[in-house]
């Protein structure tokens, strides 16, 4: 265990520190190519940040993986495929942050790469266990892994609206990911290798992309929730099976913020992925917390989602269902307390909370 751990170490330091090197010059790619972040204050618009910023820092990322993959990783045909998938993802990101394509031709992108996963890569979701029960997908489950690769590919870009947000929502995955790994006596396996290399390439980046960011990940955020849904399905079928709802619950923020905009959108009647300024982050914000406040209290928030997974799986299965029932409360108060899903729903509320208390004085005076 303790070479295991001085391993993950070694893997984790060397990618952070390429990776922090390689960004100051892939702010310059950036800025050379064209790929910068202009700030637009529109509704239809997601921006808070008031200055130009170069992208590319998913590039950055990669350019660690791969460097980490050359000093630590195997070869073998899946991770060939991840590689190529990897790539085709980068490429579909690059052409979106320098000069920006349809939202379809990006999807088609990532279709092909959780394509080349699936079919020549042979990783598969056959079914989902959670809490004792199992749901087989038979021969849907190619068609299956895909969705959930193209939506783990996106989720992370969506949430993508402030500063250190993406990178340390990731970092805290990888990072739980790999104390369940280690507990489990996994700690030399392909999943545990490309866990620890994403770790130290996504710190790298945080290091410059934490608020004031010096650089953003752009559309090759993509790159890290692409590399997320190949952990969660490698994670699920190692040997000691973690249950396929753990990883799922360390995204907790992630799902739950990209779950709730669609409902809002739907509810409005306007395209499910059209860019709005009513996320999680725009929440807070809006109740006067600063940008870095803003994205610590998700950190904390992720950080509950993470301590309730490593809880439910190498502690005690009872107190981490525990911690995920009072961790969805907050989240039920929040949604009722905040415009997150609809303008109407802080005046339903109001208004509930202020008959409870007339109740509450009649029953006094009577």
């Amino acid at each position: 265990m303790k070479e295991q751990i001085l391993e993950a170490s070694k893997i984790v330091l060397i990618t952070f520190l390429f990776t922090a090197i390689i960004m100051p010059i892939m702010k310059k790619i950036a800025i050379h190519v064209g790929a910068i972040d202009v700030p637009r204050a529109d509704e239809g618009h997601r921006h808070i940040h008031k200055k130009e910023t170069p992208m590319l820092g998913g590039v950055g990322i990669f350019l660690g993986f791969l460097f980490g993959y050359m000093l630590f990783g195997e070869q073998s045909i899946r991770m060939n495929s991840i590689l190529i998938g990897s790539f085709i993802i980068i490429l579909t990101g690059i052409m979106d942050d320098i000069k920006p394509i349809r939202a379809y031709q990006k999807m088609i992108g990532h279709i092909i790469a959780a394509c080349i996963i699936v079919f020549y890569g042979q990783i598969t979701l056959a079914n989902i266990t959670a809490f004792g029960f199992s749901l087989d997908f038979g021969l849907l489950a190619p068609w299956v892994t895909i969705l959930f690769i193209v939506a783990c590919t996106n989720i992370i870009n969506l949430i993508d609206g402030a500063d250190g947000l993406s990178g340390g929502i990731c970092s805290i995955f990888y990072l739980t990911i790999g104390i369940i790994g280690f507990y489990q006596g996994r700690g030399g396996s392909l999943v545990m290798i490309l866990t620890f290399i994403m770790l130290g390439s996504t710190l790298g980046f945080l290091l410059h992309n934490f608020y004031p960011a010096k650089i953003f990940a752009g559309d090759c955020a993509t790159f890290m929730g692409f590399i997320i849904s190949i952990i969660t399905l490698l994670e699920f079928k190692g040997p000691a099976l973690t249950s396929f709802f753990v990883p799922l619950m360390i995204l907790g923020i992630p799902i739950l913020d990209t779950s709730f905009a669609i409902i809002r959108r739907l509810l409005k009647g306007q395209p499910p992925f059209q860019a709005d300024k009513k996320h999680l982050h725009h929440q807070l914000l809006g109740m006067n917390f600063s940008q870095r406040t803003t994205v610590l209290i998700i950190y904390g928030i992720n950080l509950l989602f993470a301590a309730a997974s490593i809880l439910y799986t190498i502690k005690d299965p009872v107190l981490g269902k525990i911690v995920y029932i009072i961790i969805f409360i907050i989240v039920l108060w929040f949604v009722l307390h905040t415009t997150i899903i609809s303008d109407k729903t802080p005046t339903r509320t109001k208004k509930i909370e202020e008959k409870i208390t007339s109740f509450k004085h009649k029953k006094k005076k009577s």
